[in-house]
């Protein structure tokens, strides 16, 4: 005999929609996209400036740039599927989460 397992008594289970809870993650992640990318410009403060092992001004300013550009990449990214979210059916209008 097979019992039913019964929901855990105390606070309900709290479910959200599948286009609410993706557009709660991109949003999340455009609000972690500017820490991310100052981690990743503090990185050549960590590399060493002095004897054989010292990485050259070029690749600094490479490796910099190259930052830059994918966080306008991913920037970019984000800010579409916001637009996309927002105009599905459903979605959030540019004021905020849909309901």
């Amino acid at each position: 005999m097979a019992q039913e397992a019964e929901p855990p008594r105390g606070k309900p289970l709290v479910f959200l929609e599948r286009q609410s809870y993706r557009r709660r993650r991109v949003i999340d992640a455009a609000r972690v996209l500017p820490f991310v990318g100052l981690l990743l410009w503090l990185v050549p403060l960590l590399w060493r400036d002095e004897g054989t092992a010292a990485v050259r001004s070029s690749s600094a300013i490479i490796f910099l740039f190259g930052t830059w550009f994918v966080l306008v990449l991913a920037a970019a990214v984000l800010s579409w599927k916001l637009a996309a979210q927002a105009r599905e059916p459903g979605g959030a209008g540019p004021g905020g989460l849909g309901d």
